[in-house]
């Protein structure tokens, strides 16, 4: 019996996640039609958006409150359409602040709630943990350390290997490209994020780091690979204001964030998913963050791990150099590029820890995708929760 699914994702990235997620899905089963909130990934997959991703792509507390109006529609919304459309499942991606409060509606319906990309409750939220085995019928995590997380509290919780792993896999085993770095120069990737505030807190710290590199070495020449036109339009705006000499040494492209890593010597990197895929593209990489006071604040106040950077939790350790808020000073970060750059026993250190991260979100044995998750969840319909995950029969 063909099936109706609801899927949310949030932003650029877990339009991505869920795009591939679907295309897994749609290899093992092509009866099912997905609605939902997403981009321009999900889109070329077949999915119906009725909301577009990149107008919920907002980062920190206040930035979200000053656009509640927005986001109190968007949910009332997707609410009427649980109502309209009954869908046999909701699939949530990532972005817990809406995500969650949806999926607690879709309970209080009778629909299966399926959720990829688990919440950060470990980092930020205990507290919320049970009330996800409330209302969550199944949890995908990417992260192996998750699986423990939700040990004991009675939801269904599968690792199902990080997206990234397999598209990266491709990626290094295809021939590489040619991108516009100067014969001859020390290559490093900047990587400011694919978010408005992010490219407005994040890469002026960055573009300071690389003019003292650039003083330090006057062959370092930097890359920036934009996520859309619509950033690389912002990064440009930024270059603008520069002086000519700081210019010559920093190009900028669209797109080509994997090719540019791949070809770089070292990166410096936004805090987020970016550090997962630079590291498993064995990139050496300094971490940056920076966000409003206010913001920064609220986190500290709520924030309970060690290290900010996912490629540092994943490898329980400062294997990546951090430099969050006022510690982002060029000097102190260039200092941190310089030993990945040489060929040291800094980089030798990282490209091992690099390694261990990679074996770690491959995982071992034989892992079921998220999409071959789902459609077994869909094979059973209502009865999802009732499930043993861990031990699935074939998908029907």
């Amino acid at each position: 019996m063909a099936k109706k699914v609801m899927v949310v994702a949030g932003e650029v990235s877990g339009d991505q996640h869920a795009a591939r997620l679907v295309r897994d899905l749609r290899a093992v089963r092509g009866d099912v039609e997905f609605f939902g909130i997403g981009g321009d990934a999900m889109r070329r997959e077949g999915v119906r958006t009725v909301v577009d991703a990149r107008e919920m792509a907002v980062v920190g507390f206040f930035e979200v409150l000053a656009r509640y109006p927005f986001f109190r529609r968007v949910f009332a919304r997707m609410t009427d359409l649980l109502a309209a459309e009954k869908p046999d499942a909701l699939l949530l991606v990532d972005y817990p602040g809406f995500n969650l409060r949806l999926a607690a509606k879709a309970h209080a319906r009778g629909i299966p709630v399926l959720y990829y990309v688990s919440p950060q409750v470990w980092a930020w939220h205990k507290s919320r943990i049970p009330q996800m085995a409330k209302i969550l019928d199944l949890l995908m995590v990417i992260f192996p350390f998750e699986v423990d997380v939700f040990k004991g509290t009675g939801l269904k919780t599968v690792f199902v290997g990080h997206p990234l792993v397999e598209s990266v896999r491709r990626t290094l085993s295809a021939p590489s490209l040619e991108l516009p770095w100067p014969a001859g120069a020390r290559r490093v990737a900047i990587l400011p994020g694919s978010r408005r505030q992010e490219i407005q807190r994040v890469l002026p710290a960055m573009l300071d780091a690389a003019r003292e590199l650039r003083r330090r070495n006057s062959s370092t020449a930097f890359l920036i690979p934009a996520a859309s036109a619509e950033i690389a339009g912002l990064i440009a705006t930024q270059l603008a204001a520069r002086p000519a000499a700081e210019r010559a040494c920093i190009g900028v492209v669209t797109g080509q964030m994997r090719e540019v890593a791949r070809q770089a010597r070292a990166a410096m990197v936004c805090s987020g998913t970016a550090t997962v895929e630079t590291a498993l593209l064995k990139c050496p990489m300094i971490v940056a963050y920076r966000t409003t006071t206010l913001t920064y604040w609220l986190g500290k106040q709520i924030i309970r791990v060690k290290w900010l950077g996912m490629v540092n939790l994943i490898a329980n350790r400062p294997l990546c150099p951090e430099f969050i808020q006022g510690a982002a000073q060029p000097g102190a970060m260039a200092d941190a590029l310089e030993t990945l750059i040489a060929d040291g026993p800094a980089r030798q250190l990282q490209l091992a820890g690099l390694e261990e991260v990679v074996r770690a979100l491959e995982g071992e044995g034989r892992i079921r995708s998220a999409g071959q998750v789902v459609a077994e969840a869909l094979g059973n319909g209502a009865e999802v929760r009732q499930r043993d995950w861990n031990s699935a029969p074939a998908i029907p």
